[in-house]
């Protein structure tokens, strides 16, 4: 505003009225002089009010502004100074070089000028620098949204402690459904009387209601081995916490007969922002994913499909009864008698046991009157597979149902049944195009359930106690059309596949393992070939006892072998080196790591049970069994694949020392 004072002025319209007046005045004037004197005064009098008026209205109007501004001033400085938003002007070298007072009540010594950043937050310098338009920390308990300026190096710091702790009260409040299983309920309570059964029944009810009212969570039976838990998010991260003790509880009751077949417990849990109907589902899909591993476990699966596994700590109890197997054998032949023709295959690389699984399914097909065929590509198989091949290239009947991996996409049809033995990943079959293409899909498997599962199966058939899948198999035979006689050479490769997956009958094998293998011998499999199919090179042989000297042991009971840098092994070998730790004094768990001759390292894990390697070896994006288990890992050397298994193990063995 100008100190200078500005002469009055008019407006455009007042000065046309003035001049109208005047010459209104001068015909006045002219025709009547005396009125003209009168006239001339009241004009007179009229300008001179006039000027008065817009003078004062002037003054005024320029008071108010300069009013107006200074207050206008004053608010920016006192926002600038008082507002509960923190301001902050940083150097180039990232140095405060100014606070408001709302940031420096943080400051140690009254200021924070002259101050790194990064005394906000450790990165704070590195999201400016990549050129980030915000960055989330939290400081003395308060939760900061700071809006980043980097042209004007400026900071705006919004408390947000409020907004988040509302937003962690939403989370926290999530509904949690569970469903809990009593996995062997049946088998347990078929030979009690009422009175012992009434017995434990009360018992597993007493633990469970003591551990809901101990956590704060709603339970209800809903059947004899079934019940039904609603909880919220914050209940579930207590429970996590606790590593789902309640499964060891459980496993505890009924003492007496612990020892041959404990009481236990399978979870599955649904959790995340989805409709009710929705979370009942993803609750039943975790106990169906829990129940597939094997039970005696806690699956927790989320929106995004993710699931966490807690527990797992026993081998599955071998079902006694077949009506499963009788069951899955009848559904398996309708579905057979249905399609155009069979095509069967097994994982990558495989062994004994999917190719007599594989061999065993062919038998089935033809049985039920359907062409049947094996997927085989001759460049993916070990010398066992080889010596056995030889063998089936003497019998035409079996040999020509063999087609390799792009023959078979030729004779799929839409009403082709493909069925998958031995492994359950998508990634891991002989040809992953095949299942993308087929509709109808059958999976036969004894690994525990994974995560990565083969979408939409018509029918799954998954039984973690069994040996071996060909013992799977070897059940589905005896409830199949007694038109075709088992051939010896089938017979004898579905027993190798048992003998080579048990150990020779040392490792998971129950009553029902022998009964398969009793069949199968009945039917003409000849162990004498089992044992030549089984034989190995000389120089295998040094291979792997090249692998085995270079072990060592770690934290007193743990075997870990890592090959030399170069050296490549096939995953056979690597596995075997696994086995022969294994049956060293004092080993109760093998790890052996090998470069392989994909490029991938390869990771074999063997234990007797006290270490359950499948958990270890999924969190390397492996799996398996509790006793047998494996990985491979790309894009990383051997040197960090062993660092990697090792960071787990402790990690592993802390969680059990902490529990």
């Amino acid at each position: 505003m100008s100190d200078v004072k500005k002469k009055p002025t008019f407006s455009s319209h007042l000065w046309m009225i003035y001049i109208l007046s005047i010459i209104l005045l001068g015909l006045i004037w002219y025709f009547e002089w005396k009125l003209g004197i009168v006239m001339t005064i009241l004009l007179a009098v009229s300008f001179y009010y006039s000027i008065r008026t817009e003078q004062t209205l002037i003054n005024e109007t320029e008071k108010y502004i300069s009013t107006l501004s200074h207050r206008i001033k004053k608010v920016g400085e006192e926002a600038l100074l008082e507002m509960p938003i923190g301001i902050l002007l940083f150097s180039e070298e990232y140095k405060i070089e100014w606070a408001n007072p709302y940031m420096n009540r943080f400051a140690a010594d009254d200021t924070l000028v002259g101050n790194s950043l990064n005394t906000l937050a450790e990165d704070l310098i590195a999201h400016i620098k990549e050129n980030k338009d915000e960055y989330w920390f939290e400081l003395e308990g308060y939760r900061f949204q700071a809006v980043i300026k980097k042209d004007e190096r400026l900071l705006y710091l919004f408390d947000r402690t409020a907004q988040t702790e509302i937003e962690n009260l939403y989370q926290n409040e999530q509904t949690v459904l569970a469903i809990i299983y009593l996995d062997n309920y049946e088998e347990i309570t078929q030979n009690m009387d009422d009175t012992t059964k009434s017995q434990l029944n009360s018992k597993v009810t007493s633990v469970l209601n003591n551990w809901s009212h101990a956590y704060g969570f709603y339970l209800k039976r809903t059947s004899q081995d079934r019940f039904l838990a609603v909880g919220t998010k914050e209940i579930l991260k207590k429970l996590e916490d606790s590593k789902f003790d309640i499964l060891d509880e459980v496993r505890e009751l009924n003492a007496d007969q612990a020892q041959k077949n404990p009481v236990t417990l399978s979870i599955g849990i649904g959790v995340g922002n989805m409709p009710l109907p929705t979370l009942g589902e993803t609750a039943q899909s975790g106990l169906d994913l829990a129940l597939g591993r094997g039970g005696d476990q806690v699956a927790i699966k989320d929106e995004t499909g993710k699931v966490r596994f807690y527990g797992g700590k026993t081998n599955p109890m071998e079902k006694r009864t077949r009506v499963r197997a009788r069951v899955i054998s009848h559904a398996l032949k309708e579905l057979i008698k249905e399609s155009d023709n069979v095509i069967i295959m097994g994982h990558k690389a495989p062994d004994m046991d999917a190719f007599g699984a594989a061999i065993g399914i062919l038998n089935i097909a033809k049985s039920n009157d359907v062409d049947g065929h094996i997927v085989y590509d001759p460049d993916d198989v070990n010398t066992g597979i080889q010596r056995l091949m030889r063998a089936i290239k003497q019998e035409e009947a079996i040999w020509q149902h063999f087609v390799e991996p792009e023959e078979a996409e030729d004779i799929l049809t839409s009403r082709s049944l493909i069925v998958v033995v031995d492994t359950h990943k998508p990634a891991m079959v002989s040809n992953e195009r095949l299942l993308q293409k087929a509709e109808f899909k059958v999976v036969i498997d004894h690994h525990r359930r994974g995560e990565d599962f083969i979408e939409n199966p018509t029918l799954v058939y998954m039984e973690p106690y069994a040996s071996s899948t060909a013992e799977l198999v070897t059940e589905l035979l005896e409830y199949q059309p007694k038109k075709l006689k088992l051939k010896m050479l089938e017979a004898t490769a579905l027993l190798a596949g048992i003998i080579v997956d048990t150990k020779s009958f040392t490792l998971r094998t129950g009553s029902r393992t022998f009964d398969a293998a009793s069949y199968l011998r009945s039917k003409g499999a000849d162990t004498v070939l089992v044992q030549r199919l089984m034989k190995e090179d000389l120089d295998v042989y040094i291979k792997r006892s090249k692998l085995i000297e270079r072990a060592e042991i770690y934290r007193e009971s743990i075997a870990i072998s890592k090959a030399k840098k170069g050296e490549r092994y096939g995953q056979i070998l690597i596995a075997q080196a696994a086995d022969t730790l294994l049956t060293m004094s004092g080993v109760n768990a093998s790890f052996v790591i090998c470069e392989r001759e994909d490029d991938k390292i390869g990771i074999s894990a063997r234990s007797l049970g006290d270490v359950n390697v499948q958990i270890i070896m999924e969190k390397m994006n492996g799996g398996g069994h509790l006793t047998n288990a494996a990985t491979q890992i790309e894009d990383t050397t051997i040197d960090d694949a062993e660092a990697f298994l090792k960071d787990i193990l402790e990690e592993y063995f802390e969680g059990r020392e902490s529990s």
